[in-house]
C-alpha cells in the first residue's frame, strides 16, 4: 500500500526545516572549533582501537557503532547466514545489505540483526539481492578504503548509490546520517523481516505515527539448541524519527488498521524529494513497548546534532579505555591491547528502558529497583577471563550483572547459563554463573543477596537435565547416557567446588560434604595409564577405542575439544591433578607434549571452534585458556612465560584476522588484556592471578577507589617478582594486592 504524505506536511514542514538549518550551521561551526583544537590534544586511547580486528578469520566481531555495555549495536550487515557471519559482517565481503541495530560480538552461534535500514536512490527494491549479484536487490557494493570504524562511530560510502553513511549511538538510540547525491530521489528501505535464516519470525508490527516518524516491533524465536527445545524468545520495539518529512511511504505487509500493519513479512519504502542536506534518522529501541522506545528517544536524543552524539560516544569510550594506561613504543601491540579492551566492554549489554522496565524470564514486565538490568550472559566463555577483568575495571557493573542474574533466578528458578533477552538456551555446559558470583563476593563486590545467590547455585546444580542427576548420584557421568560426558563432569566438578566454598562462607554444614564429594569427581575419570581424562560407562569401565585427538560435534565425550585440552580442566585443585599424573616430572612432560604434538584432529564434523593451534593447545577456544599458566604450579614459571608470550605474539595482531577464534562476548580479548599485563587466573573464583609475561614496558591500572596498580619490567625481565619492593615467594598475586594500589615489578 502506498500513501502520499505531501498533503500532510502543513503542520510538520516549517519547524523541521528551520531546526535542521540551525543545527546544521551549529554543527559546521562546532566542527571548525574542533578542528582548531584537535592538533593541541594529546593522542587519545580511542585512536588505538580498530573495530575491524576480528571481523576476518573466525573472530565473528562487528565493526559498527556501540557504547560500553549499551543496548544498541548499530552495524553493517554483509550477510545473514553461515558460521563466519554470526555477527552479520565479514571482512571478506564487498557488498552490504544495510544497517541493523542489534548484534552479538564474536559468538559461535547467531541471532539478532534487528531493524535493518538501507538508504538507496532510484527505484525501490524490497529484496536484498545476493553477494554474487548485488544488483538483484537493494544491496550496495562498498570498499574497505571507504570504511571508517572507531569506538562509537562507523562510516562507509555506498558505491552503487553514491551515498555517504555515518552511524553513531547513545545507549538506547542509534543515530544515522545519510548524505545523498544532489538532485536524486532519496529512499530508505526498512526491512523488518531481515535477520538470521534460522530465526523464526513470530510477529511484526509497523506503524506510521506522523509524516516523519514510524514505529514497530519484531518478535522472533532464534538461537535454537537441543532439538528446538531451547530458543531465544525476543521482542524488540522501535521508534524511528526522521529529520525530514516523507514524500511517500510504501508498505509491503498486511494492513491491520489505519496507518498500521502486522504479519510476519513487513517491509517499507520511504521516499524523499531531492535533498539538499543530509538525512538523519534516530532509532530508539525498547525491549518493552513502543512507549518505552519513545521515552528512551526523548531521554537520550532530543536533538539532531550528530557530531555531538559522536563526540559523546568517543568520550564515553575514552573514559573506559583510560582505566588502563600502557607505556610502550610498539603501536601495533597497543592497538591490539586497546581493541581487546574495547571488545571486552561490549557485553553483557543493557536490557531495560530509562524508566527501569524490562521483560523478565517469566514473560512479565518488571521494574529494576536498586540495580540496572543487563542481558547476554555467555558464561561458558566469559567466566574464565572477562568477569575477573571486570572485577578490576568495572566493579560497580559487576554488582549490576549479578543482580541481573538474580532477577533471572527470581523469574525462572535458575541462574543464567547462556542467557539472552528473556530466554535460557543452555548452550554449552556447566553452570558458570556460580564462579562469577563467588569470585565477586570474595573480592568484596557484594551489593547483592548472597544467600539468594547460594540457593540459585544449588538450583542449577540440581537441574534435572544434561546429566546433572547422574553426576549428583555417581560423581561422574556414564558416557553412553549423556553426550559430552567427560567435559560436563569436569565443569560440574569445578562449579561444585565453587558451591562448596559458598557453603563454607554461609556455614551451610548440611551441604559441605556433598559438594566436597562432587568437586572431586575429576578423580573418577582420570586414566593413570594414558594420563588423560576419559569416558566411563555405567559399570565403571573405560570407553573402548580411545583416541585423545578425537573431536566432533556429534555424540562424544568432549565438547568443542578433545582429551588433550580437557585433561587439564581442574582449575580448583591443580595439585591433585599433579598427583594423579604421578608427580611434577610426569606432569611437566605431559604438559610439554600438549604444545609440541601434532595439531591433527580426528573425527567427523570436527568443531570449527577449534582454531589457534600450538600442538594440541587450542587458543581459539576457551577450554585451553588457563593451561599455559599451569607450569607455575610445578615451579617452572619460565615455561609459562615462554608459551604465554608465544600465544600473544602469534595469535593476537592488529589485523582484521587478529583473533585466532571466536571473540565470544569479550572472553578472547579479556584473556589478552589480563595476560599482556602479566597475569591471569587459573581458577577464576579464588582471587589469585598467576604471573606470566608482561607484554608492555609499563602498565598502570586506574582503580575506582582512586588508587592505581602498576606493572613494569626491564630488559625483557624474567621470573623474579617484587611487589611494593618486596620479593615474591609465590607465582601469583592476589586481587587485594591489585585493589590496594600496589606496584608489581618483573625483574
Amino acid at each position: 500500500m502506498k500513501i502520499n504524505l505531501i498533503s500532510k506536511r502543513i503542520y510538520f514542514l516549517f519547524i523541521p526545516i528551520i531546526t535542521t538549518i540551525l543545527i546544521t550551521t551549529s554543527c559546521k561551526e562546532s566542527n571548525a572549533e574542533n578542528t582548531e583544537t584537535a592538533a593541541e590534544e594529546p593522542i587519545r586511547y580511542t585512536s588505538f582501537v580498530d573495530p575491524f580486528i576480528g571481523t576476518s578469520g573466525h573472530g565473528h566481531t562487528f565493526p559498527g557503532a556501540a557504547l560500553p555495555f549499551g543496548m544498541v549495536q548499530l552495524s553493517p550487515d554483509t550477510y545473514d547466514d553461515e558460521w563466519d557471519w554470526c555477527s552479520g559482517y565479514h571482512y571478506s565481503d564487498s557488498s552490504l545489505m544495510g544497517f541493523s541495530h542489534t548484534h552479538l560480538s564474536g559468538t559461535g552461534r547467531s541471532d539478532l540483526l534487528d531493524i535493518l535500514m538501507m538508504p538507496t536512490t532510484g527505484e525501490l527494491k524490497y529484496e536484498p539481492g545476493t553477494r554474487e549479484n548485488p544488483d538483484e536487490g537493494y544491496r550496495s557494493r562498498f570498499s574497505h578504503d571507504d570504511e571508517v570504524a572507531k569506538p562509537g562511530y562507523y562510516a562507509v560510502k555506498l558505491k552503487d548509490y553514491n551515498i555517504d553513511v555515518e552511524l553513531t549511538t547513545t545507549k538506547r538510540v542509534g543515530f544515522h546520517k545519510y548524505n545523498y547525491p544532489k538532485g536524486e530521489k532519496a529512499n530508505v528501505i526498512l526491512d523488518l523481516t531481515h535477520g538470521r535464516p534460522n530465526d523464526t519470525v513470530m510477529a511484526l508490527e509497523f506503524k506510521l505515527l506522523n509524516d516523519s516518524t514510524i514505529a514497530g516491533m519484531r518478535h522472533t524465536h532464534g538461537w535454537r539448541f537441543g532439538k528446538e527445545k531451547h530458543f531465544i524468545d525476543q521482542k524488540i520495539y522501535f521508534v524511528a524519527e526522521f529529520s525530514k518529512p516523507f514524500s511517500s511511504l510504501e508498505v509491503k505487509g498486511d494492513k491491520a488498521a489505519e496507518n498500521e500493519w502486522n504479519g510476519t513479512e513487513i517491509k517499507a519504502g520511504i521516499t524523499f524529494d531531492a535533498l539538499e542536506e543530509p538525512l538523519m534518522v534516530k532509532v530508539a529501541l525498547s525491549p518493552v513497548d513502543i512507549d518505552g522506545a519513545k521515552k528512551n528517544l526523548k531521554a537520550e536524543l532530543s536533538h539532531w546534532n550528530f557530531e555531538q552524539v559522536k563526540e559523546t560516544a568517543d568520550k564515553t569510550w575514552e573514559e573506559n579505555l583510560q582505566k588502563i594506561e600502557i607505556t610502550d613504543a610498539d603501536t601495533s601491540k597497543k592497538t591490539a591491547f586497546y581493541t581487546a579492551m574495547y571488545h571486552s566492554f561490549l557485553a553483557p549489554y543493557l536490557y531495560q528502558d530509562v524508566d527501569g522496565r524490562y521483560p523478565g524470564s517469566d514473560g512479565e514486565i518488571h521494574t529494576a529497583e536498586g540495580f540496572t538490568n543487563y542481558t547476554l550472559f555467555s558464561l561458558w566463555d566469559t567466566f574464565r577471563s572477562l568477569h575477573p577483568l571486570l572485577t578490576i575495571t568495572h566493579p560497580e557493573l559487576v554488582n549490576d550483572l549479578i543482580n541481573s542474574m538474580l532477577a533471572v533466578y527470581d523469574e525462572s528458578g535458575l541462574l543464567p547459563e547462556w542467557h539472552l533477552a528473556t530466554s535460557e538456551t543452555f548452550t554449552m555446559i556447566g553452570y558458570h554463573a556460580v564462579p562469577v558470583i563467588l569470585d565477586a563476593y570474595q573480592k568484596g563486590i557484594n551489593d547483592f543477596d548472597f544467600n539468594k545467590a547460594y540457593e540459585g547455585m544449588k538450583a542449577n546444580a540440581n537441574y534435572d537435565d544434561f546429566g546433572r542427576p547422574l553426576f549428583r548420584e555417581m560423581a561422574y557421568i556414564p558416557s553412553e547416557l549423556t553426550n559430552k560426558s567427560v567435559s560436563r563432569a569436569l565443569e560440574f566438578a569445578y562449579d561444585d567446588w565453587c558451591i562448596l566454598q559458598s557453603a563454607k562462607i554461609l556455614n551451610k554444614e548440611e551441604d559441605i560434604e556433598e559438594y566436597k564429594r562432587t568437586s572431586n569427581a575429576f578423580k573418577n575419570i582420570f586414566d593413570k595409564k594414558t594420563l588423560f581424562m576419559r569416558g566411563k560407562d555405567a559399570q565403571g569401565n573405560w570407553v573402548k577405542d580411545f583416541d585423545p585427538t578425537l573431536s566432533t560435534h556429534n555424540y562424544s565425550d568432549y565438547i568443542e575439544g578433545n582429551a588433550w585440552q580437557y585433561t587439564w580442566f581442574v582449575p580448583h585443585d591443580v595439585p591433585a591433578l599433579i598427583d594423579l599424573m604421578g608427580g611434577e616430572e610426569t606432569f611437566e612432560k605431559k604438559l610439554d607434549s600438549l604444545f609440541i604434538v601434532s595439531s591433527d584432529v580426528t573425527g567427523e564434523n570436527v568443531p570449527s571452534d577449534m582454531s589457534g593451534f600450538i600442538g594440541q593447545y587450542v587458543h581459539g577456544n576457551e577450554p585451553s585458556h588457563h593451561i599455559a599458566y599451569l607450569y607455575n604450579f610445578i615451579g617452572k614459571p619460565e615455561k609459562t612465560r615462554k608459551w604465554t608470550k608465544k600465544i600473544m605474539d602469534e595469535l593476537y595482531t592488529d589485523q582484521p584476522d587478529g583473533l585466532s577464534g571466536n571473540e565470544d562476548c569479550g572472553q578472547m580479548s579479556a584473556w589478552f588484556v589480563l595476560s599482556s599485563m602479566g597475569f591471569h587466573p587459573v581458577n577464576p573464583a579464588n582471587g589469585k592471578y598467576q604471573l606470566g609475561y608482561p607484554l608492555f614496558d609499563e602498565v598502570k591500572v586506574k582503580l575506582n577507589n582512586g588508587k592505581s596498580f602498576s606493572v613494569s619490567q626491564k630488559n625483557d625481565a624474567g621470573t623474579t617478582w617484587k611487589i611494593n619492593g618486596k620479593q615474591l615467594d609465590r607465582t601469583y598475586i592476589q586481587h587485594n594486592e591489585i585493589t590496594s594500589g600496589s606496584e608489581l615489578i618483573f625483574e
